[in-house]
C-alpha cells in the first residue's frame, strides 16, 4: 500500500534557512567487519530489545518522507546483516515517486552477492561500498573479519545487477598512501566513481590512534594532480563531497573533508540511528528521541512534531579539528552507531 504524500506540510527548513531532504538511517549497529577505525575489535552491540522493529523504521522514515525528505540512504553497521531487511527495502520502494526520489545504501560490500537483484527489484539504483584497499592481506589487517574476494564478488554481482557503485575509501595514512593510483586506475577501469574520506573522530579509539591514521585529503589531492588532469566540478548533491573529473579518464572524484574544508554550510541531512535517535549533526551529541513518541501512539503526528523541533536546534556545523596535534570536536558514539 502507497502511503499518501501529506497535502500542505511545511518542508524541513533548519533555522539556518537550509531545507532537510535528506535522511541516513542507520537499521542495524551490527557488522560483520570490526574496521580499525570505526570500531574496537571486541565491540559490545546494542541489545536488540532497544533496536527500531523494522515495522517502526517504516514508519518513522514514511514521517519523514511526509515532512520533505526526498532521498533515504540505508545504513549500520552493516545494513544487510539485520534480518528479513530487505522487507524493509520493499515497504519503502512503494515511497517512490511518491515523496521519495531516492533509496540507496552504504554497505561494505560483504552481502552484496546474496542481495544485489533483490535490491535492484526494490527500485535501488546505486550503492556505495566501502574500501579502502586492493590488496588482501591490508584488507584483511584493516577489517579484522573481513575477505577482499567476498566484497570484490558482491561489487560485480552489484553492476551485474545494474547497480551504479561509488567506492568510498577513507584515507589513511600509513596505510593506503601507496595505492592512491591503484584504486583510481581500478575504479576507472570498472567504471566506478570514486570518493575519498578524511578519518573523523568518532568514537573511544585513543587519541594517538586518530592522529596516526589522519591523512589531510589536501595532500591527497595534490599527489593526484602531480600525475593527472583534475577539473573542478559545480556540481554538489547538497552532501559534504566536492568533486572533480580527470580528464585522461573521465571518472569523477569526489572529496569529503571534515576536517580540512567542512561542509556544513550546505548541509540537507540529518541521521536517525538503529535506536530511534535522531542526530541533527555527525559531529554534535546533541539528538532526540523519536522512539519514544513513535511507540506512544499509532498516529504518526507526534512523530512529525518530534522531528521539527530536532530540526528547529539543527546546529550551523561541527566542531571536528586535528589542528595542534590533537583531536579536538571528537564525539563518544562509534560510527557504527550512528550510521556510516
Amino acid at each position: 500500500m502507497v502511503t499518501p504524500v501529506l497535502a500542505d506540510t511545511p518542508p524541513l527548513i533548519d533555522p539556518f534557512a537550509r531545507p532537510i531532504t535528506y535522511l541516513r538511517v542507520s537499521v542495524t549497529d551490527r557488522c560483520d567487519f570490526r574496521c580499525t577505525y570505526c570500531m574496537t575489535e571486541h565491540m559490545q552491540f546494542l541489545p536488540k530489545v532497544e533496536l527500531l522493529t523494522l515495522e517502526e523504521l517504516t514508519r518513522l522514515c514514511n514521517a519523514f518522507v511526509d515532512l520533505g525528505v526526498r532521498k533515504l540512504r540505508v545504513t549500520g553497521g552493516e545494513p544487510l546483516v539485520r534480518r528479513n531487511i530487505m522487507s524493509f527495502f520493499q515497504s519503502m520502494s512503494d515511497r517512490l515517486g511518491h515523496g521519495l526520489d531516492e533509496l540507496t545504501l552504504t554497505t561494505n560490500g560483504s552481502q552484496l552477492a546474496r542481495f544485489a537483484q533483490d535490491l535492484a527489484a526494490c527500485g535501488v539504483r546505486r550503492v556505495n561500498v566501502s574500501l579502502d584497499t586492493l590488496d588482501p592481506d591490508r584488507f584483511a589487517a584493516i577489517t579484522r573479519w573481513g575477505r577482499l574476494p567476498q566484497v570484490l564478488a558482491g561489487i560485480d554481482a552489484a553492476r551485474a545487477a545494474g547497480l551504479r557503485v561509488k567506492i568510498n575509501t577513507v584515507a589513511l595514512k600509513g596505510f593506503n598512501e601507496d595505492e592512491l593510483d591503484r584504486l583510481v586506475d581500478w575504479c576507472a577501469a570498472d567504471g566506478h566513481d570514486l570518493t575519498f574520506i578524511e578519518v573523523m573522530p568518532m568514537g573511544e579509539m585513543g587519541e594517538d590512534a586518530r592522529l596516526g591514521q589522519y591523512w589531510p585529503l589536501s595532500d591527497l589531492r595534490a599527489r593526484l594532480e602531480s600525475s593527472r588532469t583534475l577539473i573542478p566540478l559545480a556540481e554538489r548533491t547538497g552532501g559534504p563531497a566536492r568533486y572533480v573529473r580527470v580528464a585522461e579518464t573521465g571518472q569523477t572524484i569526489g572529496f569529503i573533508t571534515p576536517l580540512t574544508h567542512n561542509f556544513c554550510e550546505s548541509c540537507n541531512r540529518v541521521r536517525v540511528t538503529c535506536t530511534g535517535e535522531l542526530f541533527m549533526c555527525l559531529g554534535q551529541e546533541d539528538n532526540a528521541d523519536l522512539r519514544a513518541p513513535l511507540r506512544a501512539s499509532e498516529d504518526d503526528a507526534p512523530v512529525r512534531e518530534a522531528i521539527r523541533a530536532a530540526i528547529a536546534r539543527k546546529p550551523k556545523g561541527h566542531d571536528f579539528d586535528y589542528s595542534r596535534q590533537r583531536v579536538a570536536g571528537q564525539v563518544s558514539r562509534h560510527m557504527s552507531h550512528t550510521g556510516g
